[in-house]
C-alpha cells in the first residue's frame, strides 16, 4: 500500500506503527502541515492517515490549513471510500469532517489510562481480538461531542464516550494515542510547552513518571497496535475506491 500520513507536529509521526509498516513493505508519505507543507492530490494513494498534534479542530483562523484538511478527508473517507486511520487529533478530525461536533473535553485525560471496548467494538474487525479492557497513552484536552451520521463508538472510557469509532468498512480512529512506542513521551516533552503541559496536569516532573509509566506497559501497548493494525489492514482489504453508505459495517 501507499498511504499518505499527515502530520502536524515533526514529533506526532505514526510511531511504532512505523516497525510494521515497513516489516510489510508499504510505502507512506508524510506530511507536516503545520509546517506549511501541502498535501498532494489523493489519486495514487490508497489510504490516508492522520495523526495527533496539539491544535484544535475548531482552530481554523489560526491554523487556516484545518479547513482543507477536514475537506480532503471528506474526500478520501465519503467521496472515494478510501481506508483511513485517524489518532487523536485524527481521530477528532474524521468526525468533524464527516459532519460531527468536538468541544473542550469536561474531564481532560493524560497518562496510562483503561479503555474499554463497546459491544459494537467486541463486534468490529478493528478490534477483533482486542482485550475487552486495556491500557493505553491518553493526552488530550478536547474530544468527539457529537457523532457523525453512520459512525459507531467502538470503545470508551469513563471520561471520553467516544474513545474509538468506525464509519463505514474502512474507517478508524481512536482518541487514545495507539502509535505509543519507546521514545514517544521523550520526543513530545522534549518541547519545553509540552513538558510544562504534564507538570501541571501530572504535577513536578510528570514527563518522568508518564515515560515510566509507559514503559512499563510498552510490551501491551505494541501487542495491542500491531492486533489493531492487522485488523486496518483486513478492513483496508474489504473493499475498492469508491464512495460507500455509512451503513455499510
Amino acid at each position: 500500500m501507499k498511504i499518505l500520513v499527515l502530520q502536524h507536529a515533526a514529533t506526532e509521526h505514526p510511531g511504532a506503527l512505523r516497525r510494521f509498516l515497513a516489516e510489510d513493505g508499504h510505502q507512506w508519505v508524510p506530511v507536516d502541515l503545520a509546517a506549511g507543507e501541502t498535501p498532494p492530490d489523493l489519486d495514487g494513494f490508497d489510504a490516508l492517515w492522520v495523526m495527533g498534534g496539539p491544535m484544535d479542530v475548531w482552530q481554523d483562523e489560526e491554523h487556516p490549513w484545518l479547513k482543507g484538511e477536514k475537506a480532503l478527508i471528506r474526500e478520501a473517507v465519503e467521496g472515494r471510500g478510501m481506508a483511513f486511520l485517524g489518532i487523536c487529533l485524527g481521530h477528532q478530525l474524521l468526525a468533524c469532517a464527516l459532519g460531527g461536533d468536538c468541544a473542550k473535553a469536561a474531564a481532560p485525560e493524560i497518562g496510562v489510562l483503561p479503555v474499554r471496548l463497546t459491544e459494537a467494538g467486541a463486534g468490529s474487525i478493528f478490534l477483533d481480538n482486542v482485550p475487552e479492557e486495556f491500557p493505553c497513552l491518553q493526552w488530550h484536552g478536547a474530544e468527539i461531542t457529537r457523532l457523525p451520521a453512520g459512525a459507531r463508538v467502538l470503545a470508551s472510557s469513563p471520561d471520553c464516550a467516544v474513545q474509538a469509532m468506525s464509519w463505514g468498512p474502512r474507517a478508524l480512529s481512536t482518541q487514545f494515542h495507539l502509535e505509543v512506542g519507546a521514545g514517544t513521551v521523550a520526543n513530545w516533552a522534549a518541547t519545553p510547552a509540552d513538558r510544562d503541559a504534564l507538570d501541571e496536569a501530572l504535577g513536578p516532573g510528570g514527563a518522568n513518571r508518564l515515560a515510566a509509566d509507559c514503559a512499563a506497559r510498552m510490551a501491551e501497548f505494541n501487542t495491542i497496535a500491531e492486533r489493531v493494525y492487522i485488523n486496518w489492514l483486513r478492513a483496508a482489504a474489504r473493499v475498492g475506491s469508491g464512495g460507500v453508505s455509512p451503513a455499510i459495517q
